[in-house]
């Protein structure tokens, strides 16, 4: 008997609830209304029913300035300088771009969305536009397992999802009628052409055209992956004929940055708080020494002068040999070219093809051809290099999380280009290990037994049992090539999407599992595996490709960077667990400088100002109103006139050293005065845009080790300080939120400041030709007629919404609105009236939540043996993430710091310097501390020695602006409750918030 499947585990991801604030923000001010559409016979005269025939529709009633003032709100809190208008460069209808790095969720982003535009403004219908069959699948796997999750954050909905299917129209007719949320998901295929189904009259329509009837239902537009789905004229077309409401474009590289972006998380970003995988290359290659006769066919021409061809060979130097690109024709001698013994084998160059598609060059000493698709002699020994430590690196990992005690299933994937490579049949059509599949069995035997992974689980499964392959297959059940695109494809996608859990899933006879897919743990797969499938457990990613490789470096890291899950379906942070590592056929360096290249190629330009960089800085805010003052884009282009002109960017854009010199000290000595209030912030923008990508090399990875066996005194006194645990109580003043929530205080406003207005009528008029084919009508006019509806609205309970968002007693919630003295406001908007006030009760009562707690310290504390059991990896060189220690003094654990941020690397330098420090450590991320609004994890503990005997103990947050306006509301208020808990453990500690370490000892 099988166990239950694993349920994937979501969580309320505060990047991902921003990305879905950024597009529900869009529609503020918009009233809960439906639109209800006639379905008519199109031979019929007039309006007569057909059965179903009342269609229901989204409609909104937002006009373009108040959608320009919120999407501008948006933009400001994301860090995004603010549009002037709603299309760009781009007719027809609204569009928003929304940014978000591959590995973050965007799909279940915009699912969250949907269902939030229908909880806030009842829209109901939704279209999913997607390039590829591979993500339509991704698409239907994500929604199938976020049912359960979303079922219960949204009081058990009902909504539904569907692939548009020509052979399945009723389902179009009953999209276009249902009254719940309707979700219809189609690749840009389906309907791009005339010939499509959809845009063809059809019976079962009662003779209208598919398109048409979805239009009618003006739905919300989803695009997934825009770049790759309305990059023609004729996509453009076809989805402008849906009749979409408004469009959300969702990607991690667009293309067509005309439409306004109102939600941003970069790959930057993404790294920067780890809410993807750390990624590490691996750069496998034969040494350059010219004892190998590496011959690599680069191109081949035919000219009038005649046939020639270049192969990169290993040529001679003055010292040794490097690799170098040689032309050469008929009957050239291969020794006499590279002057290097080795290639004596070879012989001459008898023949050079050059048809196109079948360029080869023939030698008198080699039984085979050398082609463009592959090179000879050292490609079998890469090729096994890249599996074995492959190999490698996954039994590490698992042996890794097996010392942790983490239960999470490691996952490795292999590409390559042609099924022969890993499968073949013999003249009875049995299936047998291909060459890369006999290379991986004969390695894995050999390693597993190896006495290192003696404690690993696996090692009694049989070879055979850990590795599959998932591409697509013929009728008879043989493995075949595809590009990805076609139908025979969708069964490949739909096995590897729906045996997701059962990949994560760890064998375990005891419990019955005995579905052979539990037992996997390397996958190999048809480089058409490039998008719309990944895996949060892919540890390693290997690419064993012959033939030219299509697939980008950014779709092979892709597939692998979500966060890692255990097997209780758990999301598992942290770079200590999630690393990925790439094993490439080329260098690290060369496959850093790639993946950056195709990033800027994607437009993602790493380290460049431009006149609108500092529009977004904020200085005045709102938080409750989010009414806020930025400095704009004209002041910012002065200041990034001024800051060229003064050398601290180059004519480039790009920061100079004088800059950086700048951030390190911060502060900026030449600048206008109207600037010097917002340095911080200035030089904030300025580190921001100073990062690139951080590719670790693998290579310069070690395992960090403790200085001493024994644990010094300094640790054990300091230790014993900081070490216990705490429980806390809240002292919540109901009386006070009550007066707070409805007059406000000093730091925010209070309900009776909201204010609201009327909807106005949007008018239209356009003039009627009466034609041979019909009446036709043409817009001459569309705007706001600046009169107030006397339209009264049916007014919302809002007791019960304030109490689902506050989670406040329905009581406190009735006295709130009794004591109020704008209840006009909530007739004339209702739905605007409610979000404001849910705002401002929420903030005064985390406000009160974190004024009221009180710590009480208690008999439990974390394990110091804890820091002798964790495994922890530095990488050095220059993206390293450490700062090597003098083991000499030992005022650290260990021989390395392993840091998250230059601004800590900093702090661990210092700390090495500064004779009063005696001991310092990196806290670990198992130190946490509950607060109310979620564990808080500190930086750093030291032991500071003032005039060589009175002993200070120091908890300290590193920030790079400390200030409070600065830190987010959540994360300040957590920080303040964990002050709080250090109080209460020991009146001696001292927490202090601070950018660099020689801020800490102060007496203030």
């Amino acid at each position: 008997m099988e166990t239950s499947e694993m349920q994937l585990k979501f969580d309320d991801l505060e990047y991902q609830t921003n990305a879905v604030n950024a597009a529900i923000k869009v529609f503020e001010g918009q009233i809960i209304k439906e639109s209800n559409f006639t379905i008519t016979d199109s031979e019929s005269q007039g309006s007569i029913l057909i059965e179903d025939g009342i269609g229901i529709g989204n409609r909104i009633q937002i006009n373009a300035e108040q959608m320009i003032k919120n999407i501008n709100k948006a933009q400001i809190m994301n860090d995004i300088a603010p549009s002037d208008n709603l299309y760009g460069n781009n007719n027809g209808f609204p569009q928003f771009n929304i940014e978000m790095e591959t590995g973050t969720g965007k799909t279940f982003v915009y699912l969250k969305t949907i269902l939030e535009l229908n909880k806030k403004y009842g829209f109901l219908k939704f279209v999913i536009v997607v390039p590829s069959i591979a993500i339509k699948e991704g698409v239907l796997k994500s929604f199938e397992i976020t049912k359960d999750y979303f079922k219960n954050q949204y009081n058990s909905v009902i909504y539904n999802m569907f692939m548009f299917n020509s052979s399945k129209l009723d389902r179009v007719r009953s999209f276009a009628s249902a009254n719940t949320i309707d979700i219809m998901v189609t690749t840009i295929q389906a309907f791009n052409k005339e010939k499509n189904v959809m845009n063809r009259e059809n019976d079962q329509l009662s003779g209208m055209r598919p398109i048409d009837l979805i239009a009618e239902t003006r739905p919300i537009l989803i695009i997934d992956e825009p770049q790759s789905v309305d990059n023609t004229d004729s996509a453009k077309e076809a989805i402008s004929n849906l009749q979409p409401s408004i469009g959300f474009r969702y990607s991690a590289t667009h293309k067509d940055t005309s439409y306004p972006t109102i939600y941003k998380l970069t790959s930057v970003d993404a790294y920067d708080n780890q809410l993807v995988k750390q990624i590490e290359v691996a750069g496998i290659q034969i040494d350059e020494d010219g004892n190998r006769a590496h011959m690599k066919l680069v191109s081949v021409s035919s000219t009038k002068k005649g046939i020639s061809a270049k192969i990169e060979v290993y040529k001679k130097t003055k010292s040794d040999a490097d690799k170098a690109i040689i032309t050469v024709k008929c009957k050239d001698d291969m020794y006499t070219k590279t002057k290097l013994q080795v290639y004596e084998e070879v012989g001459f160059i008898q023949d050079i093809d050059a048809t196109p598609g079948n360029e080869a060059v023939y030698f008198s000493g080699l039984p085979e051809k050398i082609t463009l698709a592959s090179s000879t002699l050292e490609d079998e020994a890469v090729k096994r290099g890249q599996i074995t430590k492959t190999i490698e690196e996954h039994l590490n990992k698992e042996l890794l999380f097996t010392q942790k005690g983490l239960r999470i299933k490691v996952l490795s994937l292999f590409f390559l280009d042609k099924v022969d490579n890993y499968r073949v049949y013999d003249d009875e059509g049995n299936p047998l290990p291909g060459r890369y599949a006999q290379i991986f069995e004969e390695e894995y035997r050999r390693l597993i037994h190896l006495p290192k992974y003696q404690a690993l689980n696996d090692v009694n499964v049989p070879v055979e049992e850990v590795h599959d392959g998932y591409f697509s297959a013929d009728k008879k059940g043989k493995l075949k090539n595809t590009k990805g695109d076609t139908i025979a494809d969708e069964s490949t996608y739909e096995m590897i999407m729906k045996n997701k859990e059962g990949l994560l899933t760890f064998y375990d006879e005891a419990k019955g599992h005995t579905a052979k897919a539990n037992k996997i743990r390397f996958i190999f797969s048809h480089s058409a595996l490039k998008e719309g499938w990944d895996n949060p457990n892919v540890f390693q990613i290997a690419t064993l490709i012959d033939t030219k490789d299509t697939i980008t470096k950014r779709q092979k890291i892709g597939r692998g960077l979500r966060i890692a899950v255990d097997e209780s379906g758990q999301r598992v942070s942290g770079f200590d667990v999630n690393t990925l590592t790439v094993m490439a056929n080329e260098s690290y360096q060369e496959f850093a400088e790639g993946l950056q290249q195709e990033y800027e190629k994607d437009g993602i330009v790493f380290g460049v100002f431009d006149k609108d960089s500092f529009a977004t800085i904020i200085t005045a805010y709102d938080e409750i109103t989010e009414d806020l003052q930025v400095l704009g884009k004209q002041k910012s282009k002065e200041l990034f006139d001024e800051l060229k002109e003064n050398g601290y960017i180059n004519t480039s854009g790009r920061a100079t050293d004088k800059l950086r010199e700048a951030i390190k000290n911060q502060e900026i000595a030449e600048i206008a005065e109207e600037f010097q209030g917002v340095i911080p912030e200035i030089l904030n923008v300025a580190q921001s845009k100073i990062k690139s990508l951080e590719i670790k090399n693998a290579n310069e990875k070690i395992e960090v080790k403790r200085i001493k066996e024994a644990l010094p005194d300094d640790f054990i006194e300091l230790w014993n300080k900081i070490k216990y645990k705490t429980t806390y109580k809240i002292y919540f003043d109901s009386e006070q939120l009550i007066k707070d929530a409805v007059e406000g205080n000093v730091y925010q406003n209070g309900i009776n400041a909201i204010e609201t207005k009327k909807g106005t009528y949007l008018y239209t008029k356009g003039n009627l030709e009466i034609t041979q084919a019909g009446i036709v009508s043409e817009e001459q006019a569309n705007y706001n007629a600046g009169v107030s509806t006397s339209e009264v609205y049916q007014l919302p309970d809002i007791i019960t919404y304030l109490q689902n968002e506050t989670n406040l007693t329905r009581r406190t919630i009735v006295t709130i609105l009794q004591s109020v003295n704008n209840l006009e406001m909530f007739k004339n908007n209702p739905l605007a009236y409610m979000n404001q006030a849910a705002k401002i009760i929420n903030a005064h009562k985390n406000q009160l939540i974190i004024d009221g707690i009180e710590y009480k310290k208690t008999g439990d504390f974390y394990e110091q043996q804890l820091f002798s059991t964790e495994t922890l990896n530095a990488y050095l060189g220059e993206n390293g993430n450490s700062v090597e220690v003098n083991q000499d003094k030992a005022k650290t654990l260990y021989d390395y710091v392993v840091t998250d941020s230059e601004i800590e690397r900093n702090f661990a330098r210092n700390a090495e310097l500064d004779d009063n420090v005696k001991f310092y450590i990196k806290l670990p991320a198992w130190f946490e501390i509950r607060t109310p609004l979620g564990p808080y994890n500190p930086d750093w503990a030291l032991l500071y020695e003032e005039n060589d005997e009175q002993h200070l103990y120091f908890i300290v947050e590193t920030k790079g602006d400390v200030s409070d306006e600065q830190l987010r509301p959540h994360e300040r208020a957590k920080i303040i409750a964990g002050e709080k808990h250090f109080k209460a453990i020991d009146t001696a500690i001292r927490f202090k918030r601070v950018s660099s370490e020689s801020e800490i000892y102060s007496r203030n």
